[in-house]
């Protein structure tokens, strides 16, 4: 009898997040599920860690379907580390993050920790997958993701990952037509700060700002999201522009 591979779920959204909620159904379909999430939301984190404070973890029971599960107080980087490290007795089979409340399409990769998790998987050697659903509602409906989800999750199990390389899957919010494997978008936010007073007379900040599709190209994440097609795309934690080393080395940089 061929044991069931160990699947390790997290997110930035915060443990009790519905989009976390629905990733984990879909994973005990598939394998012995561990949860290690935050206890509270970590929306654009990137790939902070902690390194200058404590870092709490206890064990949670808020559904009955996963092996283990634990929140943390630290970020999305850090629960991956934590259950590596810390928390299990093997190395995971997959580490799946998300699905977050919102698109991490484009430029946004950069900025996820939901994509972040799933990248310190990657750089741990594990396959790793981060999930997003262009909707920022709570109570979005995630139903139609879910077999798209296992789809690529068996996909990745059976074919595994080349070393280095974390799938970054978002899902549009109309109704899904298929699948298309992309490139990231070259995309960007145009950012403001709307400048206010609080009533101490201390000057404060909201970030704002307006994101911007520069890519016209029919094989992108965001022409795919638009379409209605679930966007993949390979992405890497090696950024290196290897292509440009040569021009760099034309360059008199020795004085």
């Amino acid at each position: 009898m061929s044991k069931k591979p160990l699947i390790l779920v997290t997110n930035d959204d915060g443990i009790t997040a519905p989009g976390i909620r629905t990733l984990i159904k879909v994973m005990n379909r598939i394998g012995d599920v561990v949860v290690v999430a935050p206890d509270s939301p970590q929306s654009g984190m990137g790939h902070a860690i902690t390194i200058d404070d404590t870092l709490y973890c206890r064990e949670e029971h808020i559904d009955n379907g996963p092996q283990k599960e634990y929140s943390t107080s630290g970020t999305p980087a850090d629960c991956v580390k934590l259950a590596v490290h810390e928390l299990l007795d093997r190395k995971p089979d997959l580490c799946v993050s998300g699905i977050n409340h919102g698109s991490n399409s484009s430029i946004n990769v950069i900025y996820s920790g939901t994509m972040s998790a799933a990248i310190e998987a990657g750089m741990e050697g594990i396959p790793a997958i981060g999930f997003s659903l262009l909707n920022y509602n709570w109570d979005a409906d995630f139903g139609p993701t879910e077999q798209y989800i296992e789809t690529i999750c068996q996909n990745v199990l059976e074919n595994g990952l080349q070393k280095g390389i974390i799938l970054n899957v978002n899902f549009p919010s109309k109704a899904i037509k298929g699948t298309k494997i992309c490139r990231q978008a070259n995309a960007n936010w145009v950012e403001k700060f709307d400048k206010r007073r609080s009533p101490m007379g201390r000057d404060y900040y909201w970030l704002t700002g307006e994101f911007i599709n520069q890519d016209n190209g029919e094989d992108t994440d965001e022409w795919a999201l638009e379409q209605g097609y679930v966007s993949v795309v390979p992405v890497q934690f090696d950024l290196t522009a290897h292509y440009y080393i040569q021009e760099l080395n034309n360059w008199n940089l020795n004085g």
